[in-house]
């Protein structure tokens, strides 16, 4: 059916949802609540949408953060419905939490705390206790040391330049670096021609990739053999990440010194060479901000413009306005599609203003903007051309 003039978009919300993303929906277009039926978009952070049984009414969903591995983008790639996330919005949150796990580790300080804790009497024998015990704590310096980044994407990429800045020499690998990412990395980042060249030649690594198959345990035994003994591991990014028996393996060889992770889980947990905190990545009041007005400014673009930006299946389309009536049509990326579509409006009369079309893997997407009204006639006869997943008529409306 085609979006009718003043529709009131309906917003699920699925966890709390920064209040200055939220406002950005107006009261006059949007209804946003947590108890929200027949939704047209959902928002949503931690909540796991795996097994959720998503209504049909669901045209997107915006996560707001970087990771979706709690939501079904498979099932909906099947629809046609793009996933939004926020992709960098939480990058300094992340960086910071790095920079502090990097202390932590080259400091001992997790143990000196547990020393401290334990110890009992008045000022001068806590005094004398704790110059007798420092000694087992004695740490490293950070300057002068390598840290290797596997991942040079936006939080990499901070990392790298703090790094830098702590006088750190700084060594990087990532085959699928973008063009963008590369021009805004310092020349002072040297390039490791594999991972284990960058193991080799690093006294910390850290973790900076998103959690796919190819990704999956990627630090393994083989990995792990790789690593200079004594080596600090790093992982902020996803705990699928590491295979956590070769970390610990890799402890008990001396390969590793420390592993620090944002995820516990009963197989690391009490071990004395294995610092977790409580998935803390993003926990900050300025990233959980970013991440809500970056999806919020997303979804709103795609329900009322059907502009995508940042959807993890959808290819990356906007287009300016050049008339008031719009078709967007989400589709398989198999051959003739556009022309197909064009041969519908075509056969009822329409005359195409302006035409965008972007593919992304199995996906493609194509927005159309015509001179007069689309009837419904022809958007049922888009929408049962084979390979189409989703078609939404645009139009401006009425003021």
């Amino acid at each position: 059916m085609p979006e009718r003039a003043h529709k009131i978009f309906r917003i699920l919300t699925l966890n709390q949802i920064s209040p200055l993303g939220l406002k950005l929906f107006s009261s006059s277009h949007y209804k946003v609540g947590s108890d929200t039926t027949e939704p047209d978009a959902i928002l949503v952070r931690s909540h796991n949408m795996l097994d959720m049984d998503i209504p049909p009414s669901v045209k997107a969903i915006g996560r707001a953060g970087a990771g979706t591995n709690n939501v079904p983008v498979s099932a909906m790639n099947l629809r046609g419905v793009p996933v939004f996330n926020a992709p960098g919005a939480n990058a300094n949150a992340v960086k910071e939490l790095v920079l502090a796990g990097l202390l932590i580790a080259s400091r001992n300080l997790i143990p000196a705390i547990h020393f401290t804790e334990k110890l009992e009497g008045d000022n001068e024998t806590l005094n004398r206790l704790s110059e007798n015990g420092k000694k087992q704590f004695a740490g490293i310096e950070l300057p002068r040391r390598t840290l290797g980044i596997i991942g040079l994407g936006a939080i990499g990429r901070l990392v790298a330049d703090a790094a830098l800045r702590l006088g750190m020499k700084v060594m990087g690998y990532d085959p699928n670096i973008t063009v963008d990412a590369a021009w805004n990395l310092s020349s002072e980042v040297k390039r490791a021609e594999s991972i284990e060249d960058l193991l080799r030649n690093s006294e910390f690594v850290t973790l900076h990739v998103p959690l796919l198959d190819s990704t999956r345990h990627l630090v393994n035994r083989q990995v792990v053999q790789s690593m200079r003994n004594s080596t600090i591991l790093l992982n902020f990014s996803r705990d699928g990440i590491v295979d956590e028996n070769a970390v610990l393996e890799g402890i008990e060889m001396g390969k590793i010194k420390y592993y620090v992770s944002d995820f516990p889980s009963e197989k690391l947990q009490h071990h004395a060479r294995v610092i977790t905190l409580p998935h803390l990545g993003a926990s900050t009041q300025e990233a959980e901000e970013n991440c809500a007005v970056m999806v919020t400014k997303q979804v709103i673009d795609y329900l009322e413009n059907g502009g995508i930006t940042n959807a993890v299946n959808f290819p990356n389309i906007t287009m300016e306005r050049e008339s008031p009536y719009r078709l967007a049509v989400a589709n398989a990326n198999v051959p003739n599609m556009v022309g197909q579509i064009s041969t519908a409006m075509a056969k009822a009369g329409l005359n195409i203003h302006t035409m965008g079309n972007k593919s992304r893997g199995e996906m493609a997407y194509t927005l159309v903007d015509v001179d007069s009204p689309v009837p419904q006639e022809t958007i049922d006869e888009i929408a049962a051309i084979k390979g189409v997943l989703n078609v939404r008529y645009l139009p401006v409306p009425a003021k």
